[in-house]
C-alpha cells in the first residue's frame, strides 16, 4: 500500500511528527501530544506500523565523535554493455558499511553514494582499493563535504 492510498488525519500526522525527531517517545507521551488517550495512541501508533508507514527506530550517531571525520558523495559511473554487472554491482554496494545511502540516478552518472570514512586517507583507499575494482565500475568522481549544514531524515508530511 502507498502512503498516498493510506488516510491520514491530523492525529496521525502529529503521532509521526513526532517519532520522527523522538523516536524513543513513550506511549504516554505520544498521547500527550496527540491528545488521546494512552489506550487510543497506542491502537493508531500500532496502526501504523503495522501500514509500514514506520520503518523502524534508530539512534543516530554523530559521525565524527566515533572517528569518522569525512563524509564524502561519490557519482559512478558504469560501463556501458555491462548491464549483467549491475545486480553484483548493487549486491556488493549492500554489503560495504562505509556507504550510508546509494541512489540509482538520472544524468552523467549512473549512481550516487553518501560515504563515511575516518580520514581522506581511509576514503583514497576506499575509492581506489574497493569502488574502482567492482564489477562494471568504469569511473568514480567523488566530493568530499565541507560542512553538514543540514541532516535529517525526517519527512514533510504536510
Amino acid at each position: 500500500m502507498k502512503l498516498h492510498e493510506i488516510e491520514l488525519d491530523r492525529i496521525d500526522r502529529r503521532i509521526l511528527d513526532h517519532l520522527q525527531v523522538h523516536g524513543r517517545a513513550t506511549n504516554l507521551e505520544l498521547s500527550e501530544v496527540a491528545n488521546l488517550s494512552p489506550a487510543q495512541c497506542m491502537r493508531r501508533h500500532r496502526r501504523l506500523e503495522e501500514l509500514g508507514l514506520i520503518n523502524g527506530y534508530a539512534a543516530h550517531l554523530n559521525a565524527r565523535h566515533v572517528g569518522l571525520g569525512v563524509i564524502a558523495f561519490i557519482h559512478v559511473t558504469m560501463a556501458r554493455g555491462h548491464v549483467d554487472e549491475l545486480p553484483k554491482f548493487q549486491d556488493l554496494i549492500a554489503d560495504l558499511k562505509q556507504i550510508l545511502e546509494c541512489y540509482s540516478v538520472t544524468g552523467d552518472f549512473d549512481y550516487v553514494l553518501k560515504v563515511v570514512a575516518r580520514d581522506l586517507e581511509s576514503l583514497s583507499q576506499f575509492l581506489m582499493h574497493t569502488l574502482m575494482h567492482m564489477p562494471g565500475v568504469s569511473a568514480v568522481r567523488s566530493s568530499v563535504c565541507l560542512n553538514e549544514i543540514k541532516c535529517t531524515t525526517a519527512l514533510p508530511l504536510e
